[in-house]
C-alpha cells in the first residue's frame, strides 16, 4: 500500500446529542420521463425517515415511515410518487420511545398492511387498511412479538415471539381463525427465513446444548430435509462449560441470569467470579441459545461467569424496558449491584474476588456499576465505553434520553464523570483510537476526570482500530489482556 493511501483522510458526519441533524427529504424519480419530484411530508415534526417501502410493485403506491426527533411518534404516509400526494394512514405514539422493530417489521400488501406496536404494554401485530382503519389485532398476550415474517395466501401469519419466556424465541403460525401453532420448540431460540411466496421456509434452532440446526420446510410445516445439524460442533464442545439459567429476585424486580461454572466445578471450593453485561435498552444477553465464546474459555481457566439482564432490557414488555427512560445507567446499576450481592452469597463464590466486564454500552454500565458506593468489585474491564451521553450520537442517545436541553438532570446523573470519586477497584479501559461509534474522546475525558480527582486506571489503546477492534489479531489481544488483568487481581 502506498504511503499516500495510508494517509488518506476519511470524514464522517457524527451529530452529538442535542446538535443539529442532517435534514431529510424525499424525492421520486420517474425512469421514463426522467423527472424528479419533491415529495412534501407536510409535518414539521419529521426528523427521521427510517423506512420507505413499496406496495407489491405498485408504482403508484409507496409508504414513507417518519419519526419525530424524540422518536416517540411514528407515522406511515401513503404516497403516490407520480403526483406526490401523501395521506397519513397510521400513527403510533409511545409513552417512551418507538422500538425499531415497529417500522422494520412492517409488511405492506395490496389490500392491507401489518405493523407491530407496543401500545398494549407488549409488542403485538395489527392489521390495518390503507384508509387507516384497524381491521384486526392478530396477536395478543403477555409476551413480545420480535419479528414478523409475513403472511401466505391462506392468511396464515408467521412470526417470532417470547411466548414461552423472555430467554426463548419461538417461531409461530396463526391462521385467520386465530388458531396458533408453534413451528419450533418452546425452549430455545429459533428464527426463520421464508421464500417470497411464503411456501418454503428454513428454521434455524439452537439452545445451550444444541448448536444451530437448519431445517427446510414446505407448506404446513412439512419437513423436507435437514440442511445442517452441526453435530460435529456438538461433539467438539460437548465437554465445554455450559450456561445454567437462574432468576435473581431483588427488591424491585425478578432478573433473568445465567451462570457458567468451571469444567471441574467443585461446590466445596470458592471461585472468583466475572460478571459480564451489556444491558442496553431493548437488548438481551441472557438467551437460551448456542454460543461458544470467551466466557467458556474463562470458565475453563477457573472462573465462574455470570450475566444478568437488568431492567431496561428487552423481551419482557414495556414496563420492564421503559423504566430507564431519560435516566440511563441508574436502574441498570441498582440491578447489577443487587445481583452481585446475591451471587457473592452463593456458597461456591468468593465474594472478595469479583470482577466485571462490558463492551460499548456494557463498558458504560461497567463504569457506572463500579462507581456505585456499594460496588463489591475488585477489578473491572471496560472496552470502548460511553462515558457521557453528551458525547454520543443523536439518533441513539435521544431515543432514550431526549436532548440535553430537554433532560439536563438526566444527562448529569447518567454521566460517569460525576462519579469518579467512588471508583475504588482496579480498572482497565481498552479502546480503539479510530472508533467511529464510541469516540475515543469518551475514554480520554473520563481518564482526565480520574486524574483530576486523584484516581488512576490502566489503559490499553489499539492504534487505528474501530469500535469492534478487529483485524491484526487485535480481538484476541482484547480477551488475552482482559484475562491477564483478572488473573492479576482476582486470583491472588
Amino acid at each position: 500500500m502506498k504511503t499516500k493511501e495510508l494517509l488518506k483522510e476519511h470524514f464522517y458526519k457524527y451529530p452529538k446529542a442535542g446538535t443539529q441533524n442532517s435534514k431529510v427529504t424525499v424525492y421520486s424519480y420517474d425512469v421514463e420521463t426522467r423527472k424528479i419530484k419533491h415529495i412534501k411530508l407536510n409535518d414539521s415534526d419529521v426528523e427521521y425517515i427510517p423506512r420507505i417501502a413499496s406496495i407489491n410493485g405498485d408504482s403508484h403506491k409507496i409508504v414513507i415511515a417518519t419519526l419525530n426527533r424524540q422518536q416517540n411518534k411514528l407515522r406511515f404516509l401513503l404516497t403516490d410518487p407520480k403526483t406526490t400526494i401523501t395521506m397519513p394512514i397510521y400513527v403510533d405514539n409511545a409513552r417512551a420511545w418507538i422500538n425499531e422493530i415497529c417500522y422494520n417489521n412492517a409488511k405492506f400488501y395490496s389490500d392491507c398492511f401489518i405493523v407491530s406496536s407496543a401500545h398494549s404494554g407488549f409488542n403485538h401485530l395489527y392489521k390495518y387498511s390503507y384508509t387507516g382503519g384497524l381491521l384486526e389485532q392478530i396477536t395478543s398476550g403477555d409476551y413480545d412479538v420480535l419479528d414478523y415474517y409475513g403472511k401466505d395466501d391462506n392468511e396464515n401469519h408467521y412470526y417470532q415471539s417470547t411466548k414461552s419466556g423472555a430467554i426463548n424465541r419461538v417461531v409461530t403460525k396463526i391462521d385467520k381463525k386465530g388458531k396458533v401453532v408453534d413451528l419450533s420448540p418452546a425452549q430455545g431460540c429459533a428464527s426463520a427465513f421464508f421464500s417470497p411466496l411464503m411456501n418454503y421456509y428454513v428454521i434455524n434452532y439452537s439452545n445451550v446444548s444444541t448448536p444451530p440446526v437448519y431445517k427446510l420446510y414446505k407448506g404446513s410445516h412439512k419437513e423436507i430435509k435437514t440442511l445442517e445439524d452441526n453435530i460435529h460442533i456438538a461433539k467438539k464442545y460437548e465437554l465445554a462449560p455450559k450456561r445454567e439459567f437462574i432468576e435473581i429476585t431483588t427488591d424491585d424486580a425478578v432478573l433473568n441470569a445465567y451462570i457458567i461454572k468451571p469444567k471441574d466445578f467443585n461446590p466445596s471450593n470458592k471461585y472468583p467470579v466475572i460478571m459480564t453485561l451489556y444491558n442496553g435498552p431493548s437488548s438481551q444477553s441472557v438467551l437460551n441459545r448456542w454460543t461458544i465464546d470467551w466466557e467458556n474459555h474463562y470458565a475453563m481457566e477457573g472462573y465462574v461467569i455470570v450475566c444478568v439482564d437488568g431492567r431496561g432490557t428487552g423481551g419482557r414488555g414495556q414496563n420492564f424496558q421503559n423504566v430507564v427512560y431519560k435516566n440511563l445507567g441508574y436502574y441498570e446499576t441498582l440491578d447489577q449491584i443487587a445481583a452481585a450481592k446475591y451471587i457473592s452469597s452463593l456458597p461456591y463464590i468468593d465474594g472478595a474476588r469479583m470482577g466485571l466486564h462490558g463492551w460499548s454500552y456494557g463498558g458504560y454500565e461497567t463504569i457506572m456499576a463500579i462507581s456505585h458506593p456499594d460496588a463489591p468489585y475488585k477489578a473491572a474491564v471496560a472496552v470502548a465505553p460511553v462515558t457521557d451521553w453528551r458525547f454520543y450520537d443523536t439518533a441513539y442517545t435521544e431515543r432514550y434520553m431526549l436532548t440535553p436541553n430537554e433532560n439536563e438532570d438526566g444527562y448529569e446523573t447518567s454521566s460517569t464523570m460525576n462519579k469518579v470519586t467512588n471508583v475504588n477497584c482496579h480498572l482497565l479501559i481498552m479502546s480503539g483510537t479510530a472508533d467511529d461509534n464510541v469516540h475515543l474522546s469518551n475514554t480520554m475525558e473520563y481518564v482526565s476526570h480520574l486524574i483530576a480527582n486523584g484516581k488512576h486506571c490502566d489503559m490499553f489503546l489499539f492504534p487505528n482500530m474501530n469500535h469492534s477492534i478487529n483485524g491484526c489479531n487485535s480481538r484476541t489481544m482484547v480477551y488475552t489482556k482482559m484475562l491477564d488483568y483478572f488473573d492479576t487481581y482476582l486470583k491472588q
